[in-house]
């Protein structure tokens, strides 16, 4: 082996070059100059503008997943605010629908009461509200039952009505209710006078449907579709003048001795709520003559008898 080929240079651990502290006086010389060069040359800024333009796609992609769970996370959030207010809105509608049902229902009665106490004023015959409660589960009548009784001092057949004119009359009285026969029932009946002829008639529940009839009227009777028919109060139970129903057929057959005539009532039953139970005006006549005379008969007796005993005494 050659001398000359032998590499006599140093290891890299026995080198010497600049000291540790040259190289961090250098360092830091450079980076205030750098530092200062930026401040008052901006030297760095277009390098900076550069860098950045060139990582804004790689910052965008690092960016994608993080946006895309945090859109998630706003939607689903978003939705379930959406959903919660839906049906807060549906009940707050639900519930402004039935407060609007109940004005409305409110606003009716208000009108039928208003009615009912406008009539009951003007009638001379004393009365007094009460309320249907149920109707009668017979298939075969037409009967309610209202909220009033022997204890509010109801008495049967006492004539019920509505604001629009005669319901039925009272057939049954118990403690607290009593059981009101409607107009429409097959055993029902009303002396009726004709408001455009002053005729009197007896208007009569059919068997089958919410109608009644006149029955035994003559054929040629002065009897006209649209007639109105209010109570003649010849009965001594309904007061005069109370509307009961209208004329609606007539049905004159030459083979037959009596008409056929029709009635629809002016007051419907079905869907009255509040009704007055009026006093029959028989309880409220002033007795006959002939009756007070033979009610003080046995009174008096006595009295003439005993003038003699009292004579005959010594």
């Amino acid at each position: 082996m050659l001398l000359g080929s032998i590499d006599r240079t140093p290891p890299p651990f026995f080198r010497q070059g600049l000291s540790a502290l040259t190289k961090l006086a250098l360092c830091s010389a450079l980076a205030v100059f750098l530092m200062v060069a930026d401040v008052r040359f901006k030297l760095t800024q277009p390098l900076r503008a550069l860098l950045a333009t060139a990582l804004h796609p790689v910052q965008r992609a690092l960016l994608a997943p993080v946006e895309a769970v945090e859109s998630a996370v706003k939607y689903t959030a978003g939705l379930d605010a959406a959903v919660s207010r839906e049906a807060a809105a549906r009940r707050a509608l639900a519930e402004q629908a039935l407060r609007i049902n109940r004005v409305d229902q409110l606003e009716s009665e208000n009108a039928r009461l208003r009615a009912l106490l406008d009539l009951s004023v003007g009638l001379q015959v004393r009365a007094q509200a009460a309320e249907v409660l149920y109707e009668s589960a017979d298939p075969y009548s037409r009967k309610v039952v209202v909220d009033r009784g022997l204890a509010q001092g109801i008495v049967a057949g006492s004539p019920v009505i509505s604001e629009a004119g005669v319901i039925g009359q009272v057939t049954r009285v118990y403690p607290l209710s009593s059981e009101v026969t409607l107009l429409t029932d097959k055993d029902a009946a009303v002396p009726v006078l004709s408001t455009r002829t002053q005729a009197r008639s007896a208007a009569h529940g059919m068997a089958a449907g919410d109608a009644l009839e006149l029955r035994f009227m003559a054929g040629n009777a002065d009897v006209q579709v649209g007639d109105l028919l209010q109570t003649s109060g010849v009965d001594g139970v309904y007061p005069p003048g109370l509307p009961v129903a209208k004329v609606v057929a007539i049905d004159r057959k030459a083979d037959a001795g009596f008409a056929k005539i029709v009635l629809a009532p002016v007051a419907l039953p079905d869907g009255v709520r509040h009704v007055l139970v009026l006093e029959p005006i028989g309880l409220q006549q002033l007795p006959r003559p002939q009756a007070v005379a033979e009610g003080m008969a046995p009174a008096s007796a006595p009295a003439s008898v005993s003038r003699p005993e009292k004579a005959l005494r010594p």
